[in-house]
C-alpha cells in the first residue's frame, strides 16, 4: 500500500508519494555522484575530494582550471541534454499513449537535426568559422523540431488527432528528414559532412560555458509549463472522452505539450546531437521506479536521462582512449536491444 504526505490549503490539496519522493532523492544523488566522477576522470585523474575543492574555489589551481573551464561545462551539457530528451520522450508517451513513442522515433529530433546541420552548413565560411552566433543554433533546431511537430499534427488531423495517426505519420517524416539531412551533408563541404556525421551520432565534445548559457534557459523555461500541465496529462491517460468530460480541451492540451516537447528536443539536439534512444529508455526506467503518474515520472525521467548521457560520455572519453567515441554510440548500443525487447513485450 502506497503512503502519501498530504499538503492541503483552502484553494488546493496535493498528495506526495513517499516512495516516489525517496526514489527521486536517490536518483538525484546518483546523478550528482555520476557527474562528480565524470568531472574527475580523464587524462589527469582528479579524486572526488579534489573535484569538490575545485568546485568551491579552493584546491590546486591546475585542478580548478581543468574542471571549471573544460570538464564541468561538458558534463553539464551532457546532463541537460539527457534530461531534455528523456522529458521529451515522457511527454510524447503520455500524449500518444504509446510506450514506443520518443522524439527520435517520430521525427522531431530528425527535424531539429536537419535544421541544425543546415545552420552549420549555410552559415560557415571557408575557415570553418560560424558567421552567426552559436546562440542561434538552438533557435534553428527548435524551428526544425517545431516544423515537424506542425507537419505531424496537421497531417494527422481528421476530425481531431488520434495517437495512432500521430505516430504513423511521425515515422514517415522521420525517414524524410533523415534523407534531407544526408542530402544537406552531401551538398556541403567534405569537412562539414564528417563533422555533422559525428555530431548527429550524439556528442558533447568541445562544449564550453557558451553552450551551457545558451542551452540552460530553454530547459529551465519549460519546467514551469510542465508543472502546470502535469495533472492534465495524467487525466489524458484515461482517454479522450473522460478528458473532455473533465472540462479539458484535448487537442489544445496536446498541441501545447507537443510544443514543449519540441523545445526540449530541439535544444538538446542543437548542442549534443541526436542521441538515440534516451527519450525512449529514460521514461521506461522511470516508470518502473515511480509508477505512471507524471508528477513523479517527469523528474525521475529527467534524472535518468541525464545520468545516461553523462555515463555514456564518460565511457566514450575513457574506454578507447586516446580515441574519443561519441556518447550517442553507447546510448544506441544500450537502447537498440531495449527497443527490441519492448517490441516483443508489447506484441
Amino acid at each position: 500500500m502506497r503512503k502519501y504526505w498530504v499538503i492541503q490549503r483552502k484553494s488546493f490539496s496535493y498528495l506526495i508519494d513517499k516512495k516516489t519522493t525517496f526514489a527521486i532523492i536517490v536518483l538525484a544523488l546518483i546523478a550528482l555522484f555520476s557527474m562528480m566522477v565524470s568531472i574527475g576522470v580523464g587524462e589527469l585523474y582528479i579524486p572526488p575530494f579534489g573535484v569538490f575543492t575545485a568546485l568551491i574555489g579552493s584546491g590546486l589551481e591546475m585542478n580548478q582550471l581543468i574542471i571549471t573551464e573544460f570538464r564541468l561545462p561538458r558534463v553539464l551539457v551532457a546532463f541537460i541534454a539527457g534530461a531534455s530528451l528523456a522529458l521529451s520522450g515522457a511527454i510524447l508517451q503520455g500524449v500518444i499513449r504509446n510506450p514506443l513513442a520518443s522524439p527520435d522515433m517520430i521525427g522531431i529530433t530528425g527535424g531539429a537535426g536537419f535544421a541544425a546541420v543546415a545552420f552549420l552548413t549555410m552559415f560557415s565560411d571557408d575557415s570553418n568559422n560560424l558567421l552567426l552566433s552559436i546562440n542561434y543554433l538552438p533557435l534553428f533546431a527548435f524551428v526544425g523540431a517545431t516544423s515537424v511537430a506542425f507537419l505531424i499534427y496537421g497531417l494527422a488531423w481528421k476530425d481531431g488527432v488520434t495517437p495512432i495517426r500521430l505516430i504513423l505519420i511521425g515515422i514517415g517524416l522521420m525517414a524524410l528528414f533523415q534523407a534531407l539531412t544526408t542530402l544537406m551533408m552531401l551538398m556541403g563541404p567534405i569537412y562539414r559532412a564528417s563533422q555533422a556525421t559525428v555530431w548527429l551520432t550524439g556528442t558533447v565534445y568541445g562544449t564550453s560555458w557558451k553552450e551551457v548559457k545558451a542551452m540552460l534557459p530553454w530547459f529551465l523555461g519549460m519546467l514551469p509549463i510542465l508543472i502546470f500541465l502535469v495533472r492534465r496529462l495524467n487525466i489524458q491517460g484515461f482517454g479522450d472522452d473522460l478528458t473532455t468530460g473533465a472540462g479539458i480541451s484535448v487537442h489544445r492540451e496536446r498541441f501545447m505539450l507537443l510544443m514543449v516537447c519540441t523545445a526540449l528536443a530541439g535544444s538538446a539536439v542543437a548542442f549534443a546531437g541526436a542521441m538515440g534512444f534516451v527519450g525512449l529508455i529514460g521514461p521506461h526506467i522511470a516508470r518502473r521506479i515511480t509508477g505512471s503518474s507524471f508528477g513523479g515520472l517527469f523528474p525521475a525521467s529527467a534524472l535518468i536521462g541525464g545520468i545516461m548521457v553523462v555515463l555514456a560520455d564518460l565511457a566514450g572519453r575513457t574506454l578507447f582512449s586516446p580515441l574519443e567515441v561519441p556518447a550517442g554510440v553507447f546510448t544506441a548500443a544500450i537502447g537498440a536491444p531495449y527497443f527490441i525487447y519492448l517490441l516483443f513485450k508489447n506484441q
